[in-house]
């Protein structure tokens, strides 16, 4: 960061002594000694520009509040609203500099909003920076509010913002998997279970699974985010509403309700609500199940392609990049690789959140920025695991037609279909020797007179095999903005 190389400073001051702060910084004494403790990350919180923003929508939200209540004068907060609508932009960004990993409960973030707010309040006011005895980040930019209520709220309007992104990927890959599942759809194979030939189905059914799955999760994801709407704006320290007037906590949710754009609610029991932060798990659960489901999808689409001469082969996935530096024409499946690994660290952020959760004492859960981090990043990299499975992988996928078509002449799967006409106990028979004798299951049936070749045409017609549409013989699909309707 070079606002700590400027060799222009001022000096500030707070209980514990006076620091030398560069000049230039918008930030103040709180976030240097937040920085000088906390070199853990190296990754400053303006790394989730969400959550950044959702701190100015809190701040801001809170101006209007005071100034509402009477309990801040017009200039003042004017100025601070202000601030805040510039930082929502994506100004000032920057200067959010704590590390997303810090002790404090979140404190070192609240002062880092409140100085980078309160110094461009003054720049405006043309005050330098750092005159706070007219906009103080405490007394005025912090008024009626407290770290334990500002720093769960913006994390849960950040989430709600980030959300959007992860759900608009979930649903252009879900949709990009329906449209191989339509490019497919007369691609008969073998179904398999156990990693074993189990019944005839398409290729298309196989894929639009694929679709199907994602906007389930489309949906579990959004039942959680609802959770996030309850917040404890007005509880300050430990849900008693000290320091907050009256009336405030009625008009902040009201205007962060119409700044957000979010159906935001006060908790019903604020000293609850402060100390309880079981929400982050159920959220955390639900990305879990997302990454967890993607990871299933890229090991298939991983086994599907496996080969491509002494595997299942029966797809193809885009050539990324050279596979092996020792094997030449080798290529890998790095992008279902990747999207593995994406699955892993968030079930990991999973086991984070949930035992920061369980480590809350009393009125308070210390734990939160560990929480953020973790759910901030699993929602980042959740995201940026879509985008590049659709457009560097599933997109391109091919079939491998011929190699499809010849494993299902000689697959024994049909067998089951057989069954239920000519017995459990003759099927059996016939699989074993079409297995031992490498013949055609069809060829059998007929030889031994079970059935005509009519008859056996007729039961054995793909779309019966694979339990297709019987007018259209395809598999209906529904694109993802009709199943969300």
């Amino acid at each position: 960061m070079s606002d700590f190389l400027s060799a222009q400073t001022r000096t500030e001051t707070d209980s514990i002594g006076s620091v030398e702060v560069p000049a230039a910084a918008y930030w103040g004494v709180h976030t240097f000694r937040a920085h000088e403790n906390f070199p853990i990350a190296r990754r400053p919180i303006s790394v989730y520009p969400d959550f950044v923003r959702a701190f100015a929508c809190v701040k801001q939200a809170a101006a209007r509040a005071n100034l509402e209540i009477g309990a801040l004068d017009e200039p003042r907060a004017t100025l601070i609203d202000r601030a805040c609508e510039e930082i929502k932009t994506g100004m000032l960004h920057d200067q959010f500099v704590v590390g997303v990993v810090q002790g404090g409960a979140g404190t070192s973030t609240n002062m880092n909003a409140n100085e980078v707010i309160t110094n461009r309040a003054l720049e405006l006011a043309g005050h330098e920076k750092g005159d706070y005895s007219y906009i103080h980040p405490n007394d005025h930019t912090n008024h009626s509010q407290s770290t334990n209520d500002t720093y769960p709220t913006a994390i849960k309007i950040a989430l709600a913002f980030s959300l959007e992104s992860l759900l608009d990927e979930l649903a252009l890959l879900s949709d990009s998997f329906a449209n191989k599942g339509r490019e497919f759809k007369d691609i008969v194979k073998v179904g398999r279970t156990q990693l074993q030939d189990a019944v005839p189905m398409t290729l298309g059914q196989e894929f639009n699974a694929f679709a199907v799955t994602l906007r389930e999760d489309i949906d579990r994801l959004r039942e959680a985010v609802t959770l996030l709407r309850e917040i404890n704006m007005g509880a300050t320290a430990i849900g008693t509403g000290i320091n907050a007037p009256k009336g405030y906590r009625e008009a902040v949710v009201k205007h962060l309700r119409e700044i957000t754009d979010l159906n935001l609610v006060t908790a019903g029991d604020l000293v609850e609500s402060t100390s309880d932060t079981g929400v982050f798990i159920t959220f955390s659960g639900a990305l879990k199940r997302s990454a967890i489901k993607l990871s299933k999808i890229s090991n298939d689409l991983r086994l599907l392609s496996s080969g491509p001469q002494a595997g299942l082969g029966e797809i193809n996935l885009p050539a990324r990049q050279a596979g092996s530096s020792i094997m030449p024409g080798k290529v890998n499946p790095v992008i279902p690789e990747a999207v593995s690994q994406v699955a892993y660290a968030v079930a990991g952020s999973d086991v984070t959140v949930t035992m920061a959760v369980e480590a809350g004492q009393l009125q308070l859960n210390a734990f939160e920025p560990i929480m953020a981090h973790s759910l901030f990043q699993s929602i980042t990299w959740l995201e940026r695991a879509c985008k590049t499975l659709r457009e560097n992988c599933v997109d391109g996928i091919t079939a491998n037609v011929d190699h499809i078509e010849n494993m299902m002449a000689r697959s024994v799967t049909v067998i089951t279909a057989l069954a239920p006409v000519i017995g459990y106990y003759e099927a059996a028979s016939l699989a074993k020797e079409a297995l031992a004798t490498n013949e055609r299951v069809g060829d059998l049936v007929v030889a031994r007179g079970l059935l005509s070749q009519a008859e056996l045409d007729d039961i054995l017609q793909p779309s019966k095999l694979a339990g297709l549409h019987p007018e259209t013989g395809a598999i209906d699909i529904v694109p993802a903005e009709a199943a969300a309707e």
